[in-house]
């Protein structure tokens, strides 16, 4: 009887979390083709200045790189080189061919860690990031864009227009093992005024951190 007992209370247990878990509203991503929301929303700069993405963008777009202090797949650990080392890099394949690049921090349960402003910016000053490195407060923009990842990467043509998601490209252990550089190939294309080959890759890192 005991045994039965446990048993049903156990199945009603793994129904009940079922349950609360497919409750939960589900991000949608932005999808490729589709206008870019709220492009006009103030974010505050590691700076001091609020900038939005029309303020940031240049004549052929902006790529929006969300990002943070934290995650190993941006900052790297003993086991990978991490995202971030490629950042100024790309700002300068951004600036040759008139994209603007702003990174995003929407790890908004990470602010009294991590993640603070403060930490943003003795982190942008020690990484000598080039671009802009704003805070995503209640990591609204990242849910109005579906971003999913630190790093999470959407590019967006002059008119805010999403061409291309996903990765920066396909190896986050090493700079020099890379096969595939979407995010170059894309950015250089969008520059040519030349279709993108793939406009879309399996992003891959740390969750972002949510409240």
């Amino acid at each position: 009887m005991k045994n039965i007992f446990l048993k049903t209370f156990a199945i009603i247990a793994t129904v009940s979390l079922i349950l609360s878990f497919s409750a939960l509203p589900k991000i949608q991503s932005l999808k490729i083709g589709k206008k870019a929301p709220m492009t006009s929303h103030k974010m505050k700069d590691v700076s001091g200045l609020d900038l939005s993405l029309e303020d940031l963008a240049f004549e052929n777009g902006v790529l929006v790189v969300f990002s943070c202090n934290s995650c190993p797949f941006v900052v790297g650990n003993k086991e990978m080189e991490g995202w971030q080392g490629r950042y100024n890099d790309l700002h300068e394949i951004c600036k040759l061919n008139k994209i603007g690049m702003v990174l995003v921090n929407s790890n908004e349960a990470k602010r009294n860690s991590a993640d603070s402003y403060t930490d943003m910016q003795k982190h942008s000053k020690e990484e000598k990031y080039n671009s802009a490195y704003v805070m995503d407060k209640n990591s609204e923009l990242a849910d109005a864009f579906g971003a999913s990842t630190t790093p999470h990467v959407f590019l967006l043509d002059s008119e805010f227009k999403l061409i291309y998601k996903g990765a920066i490209d396909d190896n986050v252990k090493s700079k020099s093992s890379v096969k595939s550089n979407w995010v170059k190939d894309a950015i250089i294309s969008t520059g040519k005024n030349e279709p993108i080959s793939l406009a879309e890759t399996r992003n891959s890192g740390c969750s972002i951190k949510r409240l």
